[in-house]
Formats: C-alpha cells, sequence, structure tokens
C-alpha cells in the first residue's frame, strides 16, 4: 500500500499565495477563500504538499484500498487553470447545492471556478459548513 504523499506542511501559507498564484485576481481570491474557509472551520491555514491550503484535518481509512492517512476538512489550490475547491462530499443536499453555485467544472474529488466572481459565494458556504459536519460525523472531531 502506497503512503499517502500530501501531507501538512510548516511553509507560509500567504507567502505561498504570493508566489504561487498567478494573477491579481486569483490572489484577491485565495486571500478571501482563506478567511472564509478559516472562519467556518477555526482552523488556522496550512499548506498541505506543495500547493493544497487546508483547514482543519480528519483521518480517513479508504474502504476501497485500506489506504490511510490525514487531510484537510477543506482546502483549496489556486493553480494556473482554474481555483481547486476541496469541499464536495457527494451527499444529497450538497447536490442539490451544486444546481445553485454558478459556473464551475466537476473534477473526480474537486471543483473548479475560475473566480469567486462566477459562483454564489452563500451557496458556497453553505457546501462548507455541509463538508465540515458531514467528515466530522463520520471521522469524529480531531
Amino acid at each position: 500500500m502506497a503512503a499517502v504523499k500530501t501531507k501538512q506542511t510548516t511553509a507560509d501559507v500567504e507567502q505561498f499565495i504570493q508566489s504561487f498564484a498567478d494573477t491579481e485576481q486569483k490572489r484577491a481570491d485565495s486571500f478571501a477563500l482563506v478567511q472564509l474557509m478559516q472562519d467556518i472551520t477555526g482552523a488556522a491555514p496550512k499548506l498541505w504538499g506543495s500547493s493544497i491550503i487546508g483547514f482543519g484535518s480528519y483521518h480517513y481509512t479508504s474502504e476501497r484500498s485500506k489506504q490511510e492517512g490525514d487531510w484537510p476538512l477543506l482546502g483549496f489550490s489556486p493553480r494556473k487553470a482554474a481555483i481547486s475547491l476541496y469541499v464536495y462530499t457527494e451527499t444529497e443536499e450538497q447536490a442539490v447545492l451544486l444546481q445553485q453555485l454558478g459556473k464551475f467544472k466537476m473534477g473526480k474529488a474537486c471543483i473548479y471556478v475560475k473566480n469567486l466572481a462566477d459562483i454564489k459565494v452563500d451557496v458556497l458556504k453553505k457546501m462548507m459548513q455541509s463538508t465540515v459536519q458531514f467528515l466530522e460525523a463520520r471521522y469524529g472531531k480531531k
């Protein structure tokens, strides 16, 4: 079984955003997401791996592969093509919220948005709150 490669680091999140986010808009959106996710989780932002900003964490064991590890409750990455949002847990409630979110693309494990102006931030907040509740109910609070 392969070890999980993406782990929490001690790198400076603000410095990461300043250097990694490639446009002023992406930097502004990143700092807005930091505040939003910090408010919802009550956790300080931490860099996970080389490019994911995560908030809080939970310990999981995959039912499929039996791999286990830690992962942020909420997270995002200001990638070049789009901002990757790690806020989705595939619940029925979130399926309804996705229909109201706005302009985005769906990946296997995340939602891609060009910028926050393309989506309804109040809907995103509900998705984030739902994700935290789901993960804490399933894996317990850390």
